[in-house]
């Protein structure tokens, strides 16, 4: 199986190409250099089995069993976050790493339920992720909206809780989105349809995602459409199972938050080139390229940029394509979407000849 040279000129094309990220789970970049120091910090006691060292956990990352043994150590990562100052640290180093790769817009998640659970309040969480976002539009002109996930493993009642503690931070447009995350199986998406409904209340502008069809068949793809009420799928490689949902989701314009490199370590699939990404072009139906969590996933933005590229070898006319639809599939206003769309133009023209 072919493996495409990324060449120096086409990385750095990769590179300068203004990204959009839409699946990025801020608990998930938090990197093990910054993990003990948090700890220590907070002081808080890892528990015994977990490694020691930062390249012991780095190792540990490098072979995860599947989702669940990813998720157990995604949910120990979270116990060192306990105050504002720690939100705030781990967003502006996902900020600040990703800037360097081009990210210039972030739909961002988080999972409150991760820290309420554990006595941090939602509003210490948005607090410290607000200022991160704030302070990467002024330094980095990266623009950003706060994604806020439901745990679906966790009660439908918890659930509900979170909802009605964070409708002022919705009504006040300090939270943009609801998202649904964490295993697929067994909780389809039908079990949250009261929740996505209350959401739904607390402004008119919110928007709607949730995970669907990594784990799980296109069904959960279908049912997330039409019961939750979703704009936008996250993961969604599944969809391909069925021709008519590949029909409906690009006649829709639903945009699907591809995870290559999450889907490799996570075993949905044994190497990237196996994610459906040409039958998708081919079909019409919009996608990004995401992170997901790549502090345990070894890879950042363009990190995903690099190994698609060296799986599909796509042209700059697709890959201007790729980009593209990514801006119009953003929450961004008009405005930000011309100027990333300009700045994509700017990009392909410069790097048409030297390709």
């Amino acid at each position: 199986m072919a493996v495409y040279e990324c060449n120096d000129t086409m990385r750095n094309f990769l590179r300068d190409l203004p990204k959009c990220e839409h699946h990025l789970h801020l608990e998930g970049t938090l990197e093990p250099d910054l993990l003990y120091p948090l700890a220590q910090r907070n002081n808080v006691k890892l528990p015994e089995q977990f490694p020691k060292t930062v390249a012991e956990l780095e190792e540990r990352y490098s072979r995860f069993k599947d989702l669940q043994d990813f998720l157990d150590f995604y949910y120990i990562g979270c116990e060192v976050l306990l105050k504002e100052e720690d939100f705030f640290d781990l967003a502006w180093a996902y900020f600040t790493r990703a800037h360097s790769q081009g990210l210039k817009h972030a739909e961002v998640f988080f999972d409150p339920q991760s820290h309420t659970a554990r006595g941090v309040s939602i509003e210490t969480v948005v607090g410290g992720f607000q200022r991160a976002c704030v302070k990467a539009r002024l330094e980095l002109q990266i623009s950003s909206k706060l994604i806020m996930c439901l745990l679906r493993h966790t009660p439908v009642e918890e659930c509900m809780a979170t909802l009605e503690s964070s409708r002022v931070l919705f009504e006040t447009k300090q939270l943009h989105a609801l998202g649904l995350d964490s295993a697929e199986k067994p909780f389809p998406p039908e079990i949250f349809t009261e929740c996505y409904e209350k959401a739904s209340e607390f402004h008119p502008d919110i928007k709607l995602t949730a995970h669907a069809g990594e784990e799980g068949d296109a069904s959960y793809v279908t049912n997330s459409l039409d019961l939750l009420r979703v704009t936008r799928i996250d993961h969604g490689v599944n969809s391909v199972q069925d021709p008519e949902l590949m029909e409906r989701l690009a006649r829709e314009k639903v945009m699907l938050t591809v995870c290559p490199l999450s889907n490799v370590k996570l075993q949905v699939v044994k190497d990237v080139r196996e994610i459906p990404l040409n039958k998708l072009l081919d079909a019409g139906v919009p996608f990004s390229l995401n992170s997901d969590d790549p502090a345990y996933f070894g890879g950042y933005i363009l990190d995903n940029y690099v190994a698609v590229h060296s799986r599909f070898n796509w042209s700059l006319e697709i890959w201007q394509k790729v980009v593209l639809q990514s801006i119009e599939g953003s929450w961004c206003d008009d405005k930000r979407k011309n100027e990333l769309s300009d700045e994509l133009s700017a990009v392909v023209k410069k790097y048409k000849n030297l390709v």
